[in-house]
């Protein structure tokens, strides 16, 4: 029952951080029209810094790391905040959201290789079959949202999003196999500075304050949001999900990712949803849930007991 719990929570944390992910794709596009990629991730990882920093203090938690651990933190902080949100900034420039949706569902594929090779997780049949149905989903969803048949368009911004893919795989890898001994909360902290010290000189060498001015409080609405939910809460709760729940499960999560953008792109663009794409999301839904462990044949087992 405890385990269940666990891992219920767990599931619990890994959706919430990919329903402000999916979003974000929508809210980055909508301020890449006044803000270089680099000035906009300086705001969103000082916002989230900032953010992180007062969640830390009001918890009364040390900020005093051991020098041992620090390492560690310099390279999680450039792969799965700077390297990783550059390359999907760029990649923004040059393709759209809904696309830019579907293509990071490619990192769970990526991330049960490498915790087969590194981590020595197992690949079953049920895994197998969930990452199929899912991959199904997420064509569906993103093909119908889009309206368009499904088709691959070879540019710049789709190279840069199969590299972020393979990058966020080897991160949430590393995340688990480090085995930090530091809340999640402290690990996203100094995630984040390192995001913000990493992306200041480009700020600075392209002057990107001067286009502050320009953005309208819908703009600095956005900027709040990436920078609160998804680099703060998104990146803490994604390494409160990874200690409750092997580096694959988790990534699986990412396949629902396709279904939040759709919904910011309804709510916020006014674009229409097809039954098709409902579908696809009910697809994606499944297949998440037959690859992330057994909870399905825990939730039979919880009734019979009663």
């Amino acid at each position: 029952m405890t385990q269940f719990k666990s891992k219920l929570t767990s599931s619990i944390y890994a959706m919430i951080s990919i329903s402000f992910w999916g979003v974000s794709f929508v809210s980055t596009k909508a301020v890449l029209g006044k803000l270089d990629p680099y000035s906009l991730l300086v705001l969103r990882f000082g916002i989230g810094f900032l953010f992180l920093l007062f969640l830390l203090l009001i918890q009364r938690n040390k900020l005093i790391i051991s020098i041992k651990y620090l390492p560690h933190f310099i390279v999680l902080g450039i792969l799965g905040v700077f390297i990783h949100q550059v390359l999907q900034a760029t990649a923004l420039l040059t393709i759209d959201a809904s696309s830019a949706g579907w293509l990071i569902s490619f990192s769970p594929v990526f991330t049960v290789i490498l915790s087969i090779l590194f981590l020595h997780e197992k690949i079953t049949i049920h895994k197998a079959l969930g990452m199929i149905l899912a991959i199904t989903g997420v064509i569906l969803v993103t093909t119908a949202g889009s309206g368009q048949s499904f088709h691959f368009a070879v540019n710049i911004g789709f190279i840069l999003m199969i590299l972020s893919t393979l990058n966020w795989a080897v991160y949430s890898v590393l995340l688990k196999s480090l085995n930090i001994p530091y809340p999640s909360l402290l690990v996203t902290f100094y995630m984040c500075l390192t995001g913000l010290i990493f992306t200041v000189p480009f700020l600075i060498q392209n002057r990107g304050w001067e286009s502050l001015p320009l953005l309208t409080h819908t703009e600095w609405a956005h900027l709040l949001f990436l920078g609160i939910f998804v680099s703060g809460i998104g990146y803490w709760y994604w390494g409160k999900a990874l200690e409750g729940l092997e580096a694959s499960k988790v990534s699986m999560f990412l396949y629902l990712e396709p279904i939040a953008t759709l919904i910011a792109a309804v709510l916020l663009l006014k674009e229409k949803v097809l039954i098709i794409s409902a579908a696809g999301g009910i697809i994606i839904i499944i297949g998440v849930i037959i690859v992330n462990g057994q909870l399905v044949p825990m939730l039979f087992s919880l009734f019979r007991k009663k």
